[in-house]
């Protein structure tokens, strides 16, 4: 795998990941994006572009420019506002159908959005180039699929996975024990390298995933020692309380995963929820 140096998510530029796979990286960065969404383009013969980003006309015609015709499919990770969009207006320069896991999102989306064909999990896109797998990874968003290029055993992740940053998992359709049954998934899949939708190609994914797993469970850990022995029943109280090494502002996207791990324990039988009040079904067991 090439790892770039210098200023590797330059909007428009063209970064070779692998003989096969090209990244452009598109002009939306932010607290929540990063560098921007990364655009695969997967290919050369004929192209799989996968995740075409935000409305930008300039991104859009670089994205086919460098396509040169050759454009086949649009692909879509999942339905939110910055990686769906630009599929409207790739197609239209390119003819290429969109396709995507055949679900509505219900909260945050992008909510024009429509596939052309739908993918499931299993579906090959098989060239005599590239063979592309999809994988249906629900946590993220619903309808999130993840892809592996299995001539360099390669995850294109969606935001399955991102650099540097923890992936927002918020009801209704984010959904906390599905994320961590699809990581655990990937984990087991022989797998070299990670490519995210926002920032670096991750060397070592085995090491990548299990890091975030554990991330999670302790994350988890430290919602229902609130729920249990703080006496603070509420989400804001509770992200308060254990994100205090998160700036503010992002304290409304921690309180979606908050909520999120209280629907994961409350489906386990650990805590209950009454008028909008998270309690404890039973005592924690103290060490001593």
């Amino acid at each position: 795998m090439q790892q770039q140096s210098g200023n590797e998510f330059t909007p428009g530029q063209v970064v070779t990941m692998t003989p096969r796979l090209r990244r452009i990286t598109g002009n939306n960065p932010g607290i929540m994006t990063g560098p921007g969404t990364n655009t695969y383009l997967v290919g050369h013969d004929r192209i799989a572009v996968i995740d075409p980003g935000v409305e930008d006309e300039r991104h859009v015609q670089r994205v086919a420019e460098i396509g040169n015709g050759r454009i086949e499919w649009i692909i879509v990770t999942h339905a939110h506002p910055d990686h769906s969009p630009a599929s409207r207006a790739l197609k239209q320069l390119t003819g290429a159908p969109i396709l995507a896991y055949p679900h509505t999102l219900e909260g945050i989306r992008d909510k024009a959005f429509s596939a052309d064909q739908p993918l499931h999990d299993g579906d090959v896109l098989d060239t005599q180039e590239f063979t592309l797998r999809a994988l249906h990874t629900p946590g993220h968003a619903a309808d999130h699929l993840a892809f592996v290029l299995e001539e360099d055993g390669l995850l294109l992740a969606g935001d399955q996975v991102m650099d540097g940053a923890t992936v927002v998992i918020a009801p209704p359709d984010g959904d906390m024990a599905a994320y961590l049954a699809s990581l655990r998934r990937l984990r087991e899949m022989d797998l070299r390298a990670i490519a995210p939708a926002h920032g670096r190609l991750l060397d070592s994914p085995q090491a990548v995933l299990d890091q975030i797993i554990a991330h999670r469970l302790a994350r988890e850990d430290m919602v229902l020692t609130a729920v249990c022995d703080t006496g603070i029943h509420d989400i804001a109280g509770i992200v308060s309380h254990i994100y205090t090494d998160v700036p503010e502002i992002l304290h409304p996207v921690a309180a979606g995963s908050v909520h999120a791990h209280l629907i994961k324990l409350r489906d386990e039988g650990r805590v209950c929820e009454k008028n909008g009040r998270w309690l404890a079904t039973q005592t924690r067991k103290q060490s001593i």
